[in-house]
């Protein structure tokens, strides 16, 4: 009875996800969200397939795109990935993935950005008061995935969000959920993830006391009167995605897997990523894809990317990636990945 019941999940999470995309709204509520770090795609592999990896991910870069992919990755591993992005940005990401056999797989994730000490300016002193002030990224998660069967996986990462700038912070907590399906039609995989599922944020601290005047047409009174100024709370960009991975060739000449991606956020319109990977030899990777599909005045489109994996002792192999990504007005951004499975 258990067995045929667990059959039917994926049918059911599927239909489930084909139908809030047919009732999807028209409404974009851009600039409505905190924590836009969380949409950056982590892991260069991904990212150069136009972040159409939703079905794809079987890296630890999966625990971003989507949990349940890091049932693929066979044995223990660990990644390291560099953000040059937009404004001077930096962001780090590292990955770990342990396997404990019939248990599933567990990970581990950090996310973290470098933005560096800005100036303290002010209308009296636009070229700065003497101090300085920094702004800080970092989400922290803990990955669980199963396969509940040889063909269905699903995973889960909670995580804890918090950004911080100048003397104010904010702390949130969100869980990712994914499931991939290898469907019975040759080479074909489904994927699905809802991302930043969680709490809202507000920034508090100290600089939001300030010295307050109620009246300025009125002398005499006080103009030093303490003061908080109240910040509103802000929903995480909760993000669902649904995606199809086909295995277009693999034999002699090379592997290919082309993918797209249907994205359905908080914060935007809907939109599409494709993307497609050919790997010669399970040794060098050239690809591409655009993004932000139906996205009309969307910057970021086009990304390039290749990446080589080489075994080295035994069942330890390294991979090393990289990722182009066109920016449009803002320029572009680069992403470095290197990894190792043992």
């Amino acid at each position: 009875m258990k067995s045929k019941i667990v059959k039917y999940i994926p049918y059911l999470i599927f239909s489930i996800s084909a139908v809030s995309f047919l009732t999807a709204g028209t409404v974009s509520k851009r600039g409505t969200t905190a924590a836009q770090f969380l949409t950056i795609g982590q892991g260069a592999r991904g990212l150069s397939m136009g972040s159409a990896f939703v079905a794809v991910a079987d890296d630890q870069s999966a625990m971003y795109w989507n949990p349940a992919g890091i049932t693929d990755v066979y044995g223990n591993s660990i990644m390291f990935d560099y953000t040059e992005w937009i404004a001077d940005i930096k962001y780090n990401y590292l990955g770990a993935t342990f396997n404990i056999g019939d248990y599933g797989v567990v990970g581990f994730n950090l996310t973290a950005s470098n933005i560096g000490d800005m100036k303290v300016t002010t209308t009296e002193n636009p070229d700065g008061t003497g101090e300085v002030f920094s702004a800080s990224d970092v989400a922290v998660g803990v990955t669980y995935a199963l396969k509940l069967t040889d063909k269905f996986s699903i995973g889960f990462n909670p995580k804890i969000v918090h950004q911080s700038i100048w003397k104010t912070s904010a702390t949130g907590i969100a869980v990712d959920v994914g499931v991939k399906y290898i469907t019975p039609f040759k080479n074909v995989t489904l994927g699905m993830s809802i991302t930043n599922f969680g709490s809202k944020m507000r920034l508090l601290g100290n600089s939001t006391l300030v010295l307050y005047d109620a009246d300025l047409t009125t002398t005499g009174n006080n103009g030093r009167i303490p003061a908080d100024l109240r910040t509103d709370e802000w929903s995480l960009p909760l993000n669902f995605k649904f995606g199809i991975a086909y295995q277009a060739m693999k034999n002699d000449l090379g592997s290919f897997i082309v993918a797209v991606d249907a994205s359905h956020p908080s914060d935007n319109y809907e939109s599409l990523d494709v993307g497609g990977e050919y790997g010669f030899n399970d040794f060098v990777f050239l690809r591409g894809g655009y993004k932000s599909l139906f996205l009309g005045d969307a910057e970021d489109h086009l990304t390039l990317g290749f990446g080589v994996k080489q075994a080295i002792i035994g069942n330890t192999s390294m991979s090393i990636d990289y990722a182009y990504q066109d920016f449009g007005r803002l320029k572009n951004v680069q992403k470095f990945s290197f990894g190792i499975i043992f």
